[in-house]
């Protein structure tokens, strides 16, 4: 019996006290992990990306993910809602790219990746980190615009781009209860941090450090901003608001600190906007410049008037008039003490609840940690696949046409060079590669407690799922579909492994009982499929079911010929795999039992009686030896492939020529195939009969 873990337990319990959820949110909650990025291989992933990637599509309760200290130069991308990225320490955990908004739209047809960190998703938390832009800070010193060809703007196909362009830390697109704590937010460029959904978005930043150009806060919806610092570049303007769609939204700082470069301006507005500065700090840089609309033509319509509010500001150095007490002129004349998170956000969403129900959760951060660091066990093998996997999630069976040999010793250059090319598109379940992995991962993970060979074989499981065809098959290679490749292939028991490693996921079988939960229901939605694919692959002849091909054609469901020596056929061999997987099924269904008695049945039709496969001593041949079909009164064997249309045995070398007898192929193919097999003896002799007595026994 595993031991509780009884601190997780209160943790969840505390969690369910303060949020008041109900006890379907309890049981998401228990089941909900934490998860460590450490890009020096610490933790369970080595990039924010895959980490994020992980989690299930859908979540009623935070999911954290804890990022240790180091500089990520990665693009994240967050489409999932109820997501957590907390930081190791601010200063130190810092997420990074260089980009210019003007190059992006230019390549692309939106915003979607024009910043470090880009949303699509709710209830979203950022803490303790460093989320920079360094386009213009890699450009300060240089005044000269780049010039570019914009294919993207046909109106403007040269394009000047500047130090000082808009450079996004942030963006996000129709996101609310965003909330970002102790988070420095940096670019030298406008428009850093950009929430935005006029529409609906709540925003929630405190103690945070922006810094950058043009409207570099630039909230469009409400937002609040509560012990920060904003760091101004250039001359035009600080903090933007747009506040168009709805009469009442707002963008409120309180107890705040502006400064920047000597004239910065304090901020402007381009539409109707709302803005509320109570007990702000102004250095003596700040312009005289109160904060404007900005001129437009046509100007835009402002239909609610000029609303910029103050309450107590502190200037450094010579007060400016606009900067005195005005919150009587604003709607309803509020009081500095209304001006509440419940007053901005009218009481729909209260961030502070929020972010105590994550300090809760929090807790078991450092319990995670102190595990992955007593996860010192390594396995040499296990460390190779680490090398071997590619970015895609699976595996090569071989590179540069030498077998993989994870037994092998790699120096470091190999690992580099390895590793350098991982977005190979050679990964594919031929010859067992890809599921041997997953398996042998999950069990070295199970001995050594090395969190990240179970994060790899994650990886590898969504590599199946992603790589499964809508007809429920799976292709020799993805995402190479040249050739035979995008065949659905049960050659060489392709496709069944794929599926006995779900299978396993489902049941918690052979060591996959340590997999994420969130993988069974979309493992056994998978099996289906598959399972499906084979009933409607199973050939009939003259109205009968016989068995089946190596290979399909991935959208007819055809038998199809694969290498030049695979010709379409029944095959004895990659039929037996496929009988054994749907004899595994627990309460098979009528189609699934007709099918395995109709593929045991033709095996019996085929099998060859008296003879045996056997290499023999050639002196005369390159091998000194030769392959062939010798008398044996106690032997039964079965060819490899079979004439659909007459179950006649056939052979065929690479001039793709059909042959009766298996001397008249050459002989690099004739002693280098399995032509012929003892594949189905232990199926007939002994499994399907035991099957065989279940099924009648529950029928």
């Amino acid at each position: 019996m595993k031991k509780i873990n009884l601190k997780f337990v209160f943790v969840v319990l505390l969690i369910i006290v303060f949020s008041g959820k109900n006890a379907t949110i309890f049981a998401q909650a228990a089941t909900n992990k934490i998860i460590v990025v450490d890009q020096k291989g610490g933790g369970d992933f080595t990039s924010i990306q895959e980490a994020i990637n992980s989690l299930p599509d859908a979540a009623s309760a935070p999911r954290i993910i804890f990022i240790k200290a180091g500089i990520y130069k990665e693009k994240v991308f967050l489409e999932k809602d109820f997501v957590s990225l907390i930081g190791e320490d601010v200063n130190k955990t810092i997420l990074t790219i260089s980009l210019a908004r003007d190059i992006w739209r230019c390549e692309n047809d939106d915003d979607w990746g024009v910043a470090t960190i880009n949303l699509k998703s709710n209830d979203i938390v950022l803490e303790n980190l460093t989320i920079t832009n360094t386009y213009g800070f890699e450009n300060q010193n240089n005044p000269e615009p780049a010039h570019i060809d914009c294919r993207k703007d046909s109106l403007h196909p040269f394009k000047e781009v500047r130090n000082s362009s808009h450079q996004m830390a942030l963006r996000s697109f129709a996101t609310t209860r965003l909330v970002a704590k102790n988070c420095i937010f940096r670019a030298y460029g406008g428009d850093t941090v950009s929430p935005w959904n006029p529409e609906a978005g709540f925003f929630y930043f405190k103690d945070c450090i922006m810094e950058g150009g043009v409207d570099f806060y630039c909230p469009r919806g409400w937002a609040w901003a509560e012990n920060c610092t904003f760091v101004a570049h250039g001359t035009t303007a600080a903090i933007w608001h747009d506040g168009s769609k709805n009469e009442d939204s707002k963008t409120v700082l309180v107890n705040c600190k502006f400064t920047g470069d000597p004239g910065f301006k304090l901020g402007r507005y381009h539409r109707d906007a709302q803005f509320y500065i109570i007990n702000g700090w102004f250095a003596k840089e700040m312009a005289d410049a109160p904060i404007y609309l900005n001129p437009s033509n046509p100007q835009n319509e402002i239909k609610w008037g000029r609303r910029v509010y103050f309450y107590n500001a502190t200037k450094e150095g010579a007060t400016f008039s606009w900067l005195a007490n005005n919150l009587e002129t604003a709607k309803g004349s509020p009081k500095p003490e209304s001006i509440t998170l419940q007053w901005l956000f009218g009481g729909k969403w209260m961030p502070d609840s929020a972010a105590s129900k994550l300090a809760l959760s929090k807790a078991g951060v450092a319990a995670k940690i102190k595990t992955l660091q007593q996860s010192t066990g390594i396995d040499s093998i296990a460390e190779n696949m680490l090398v071997y996997q590619r970015a895609i999630g699976g595996w090569p069976k071989a590179v540069n046409e030498i077998k993989v040999d994870y037994t092998k010793q790699l120096t470091e250059t190999e690992k580099k060079a390895i590793i350098a090319d991982s977005l190979h598109i050679d990964p594919t379940i031929d010859n067992g590669a890809t599921t041997k992995e997953i398996k042998y991962l999950v069990t070295a993970y199970k001995k050594t407690k090395n969190s990240k060979y179970l994060a790899a074989a994650e990886k590898g499981i969504r590599y199946l799922l992603k790589a499964q065809y809508a007809t429920g098959g799976w292709p020799q290679y993805f995402p190479d579909f040249s050739s035979y490749r995008s065949q659905i292939t049960y050659n060489d028991d392709a496709m069944v492994n794929v599926l006995n490693v779900l299978q396993d996921i489902v049941e918690g079988a052979k060591n996959f009982d340590v997999v994420d939960p969130s993988f069974i229901p979309k493992a056994k939605e998978a099996v289906a499929l598959g399972i499906g694919c084979i009933l409607r692959t199973q050939i009939k002849v003259n109205g009968a079911l016989t068995a089946w091909c190596a290979q399909y054609n991935r959208n007819t469901l055809q038998p199809e010929m694969a290498r030049k020596f695979e010709l379409a056929s029944i095959s004895g061999q990659e039929s037996v795999g496929i009988i054994r997987f749907l004899m595994r099924q627990k309460n098979p269904s009528p189609e699934i039992i007709a099918a395995v008695k109709a593929g045991v049945n033709w095996l019996e039709l085929v099998k060859i009686k008296g003879f045996k496969y056997v290499d023999i001593e050639a002196p005369d041949q390159p091998k000194g030896k030769d392959r062939v079909v010798a008398p044996d009164i106690n032997s039964t064997i079965w060819a490899r492939f079979y004439e659909i249309e007459n179950n006649r045995p056939f052979f065929s070398g690479r001039d793709s020529q059909k042959k009766y007898d298996v001397k008249e192929i050459e002989y690099e193919r004739r002693t280098g195939y399995a032509w012929y097999g003892t594949w189905p003896a232990t199926l007939l002799l002994v499994d399907y009969p035991k099957w065989l007595q279940t099924i009648n026994k529950n029928n």
